[in-house]
């Protein structure tokens, strides 16, 4: 099951997500209801979480949307004309990306990657009410910085179940869902270049890139955690224009999601909402010196979720 966030005639709503349609919730349940003499609740607001796993309205969701597959042709007469899709959770409490959890990514940037044992996850923040981007959205080219712009396809998993000391072995049960995150970064960002260099400016320099306004379109939609039993086993890639530049499975993860969650829970509660992104694999433009501009077209794309398309303005 995908779920997706739509806006229609300034309504924001939640719909059953297809590549080519988006069947409105409240729409098709009624539809369902009325094949199947089943009473339905799924409500008429846009928050995907209670129909998510661990929602309250998880079960029916799952009725209507198994009842669509089976009827395409009901899709196409319930699909919301005109619909623009938005990002799946608009306001998550956090928004936690890692940094080098791939080794070939490491090592296109000059890095050695350090096997799991001994290392940890690196774990950054984006700031969720201004770098959230939507499906199809732009992206702007900061005027402050605007010469190495950068993509980073990541798998994205959002917490549907309160995780606090998880245990590994545990830690997908607490998973909602899964969704595609684009990581935008700028890799050259100097704020004041008169500056008098410090110890840590690299540091900074390298997180103030990941905060620019935009720069973390969430979508197209979020794929139901029971519809993916082994988020390690997904194909992602992301094309520039059409061409491709990254093309990895999850499987080459140094940190796993279930590690990831042990790993942040361990220290921060997670709650129903919370979105983390695990990372990039190699393939990003500046391994290469090549960087975003005006009118270029992402796509990434992630297998069993589906293709998060943004444009660069």
């Amino acid at each position: 099951m995908r779920l997706c966030r739509f806006e229609q005639d300034g309504k924001a709503q939640a719909g059953f997500y297809f590549d080519k349609h988006i069947a409105p919730v409240a729409a098709a349940a009624k539809a369902v209801q009325g094949k199947t003499d089943r009473k339905l609740s799924l409500g008429n607001g846009d928050d995907l979480l209670p129909l998510l796993p661990h929602g309250k309205r998880h079960a029916d969701a799952k009725l209507v949307a198994a009842w669509l597959e089976k009827h395409p042709n009901a899709v196409g007469e319930l699909a919301a004309k005109g619909a623009r899709l938005r990002t799946p959770v608009p306001r998550p409490n956090k928004l936690f990306l890692l940094a080098g959890n791939y080794a070939k990514h490491i090592e296109e940037g000059g890095g050695i990657a350090v096997a799991r044992a001994k290392t940890f996850p690196y774990v950054f923040m984006k700031p969720a009410s201004t770098a959230l981007n939507h499906p199809d959205g732009e992206i702007p080219i900061p005027k402050v910085s605007p010469d190495h712009i950068d993509w980073e396809c990541e798998l994205a998993f959002v917490i549907g179940k309160t995780a606090i000391g998880v245990k590994e072995a545990d830690a997908l049960k607490h998973v909602a869902g899964y969704t595609v995150v684009n990581d935008i970064s700028d890799r050259e960002f100097k704020p004041n270049l008169d500056r008098e260099e410090r110890k840590n400016d690299g540091f900074f320099d390298w997180l103030h890139g990941k905060w620019h306004d935009g720069f973390c379109p969430v979508g197209p939609c979020i794929t139901s955690a029971d519809a993916i039993p082994d988020p390690q086993k997904l194909q992602l890639t992301l094309k520039v224009n059409g061409e491709l530049k990254q093309d990895a499975s999850t499987a080459l993860q140094i940190f796993p999601v279930a590690a990831v969650i042990e790993f942040i829970s361990s220290y921060v509660t997670l709650e129903p909402g919370d979105i983390i992104s695990t990372g990039t694999p190699a393939g990003v433009g500046n391994a290469k010196g090549t960087y975003l501009k005006a009118g270029d077209k992402l796509e990434a794309a992630i297998e069993g979720i589906g293709v998060l398309k943004n444009r660069m303005v």
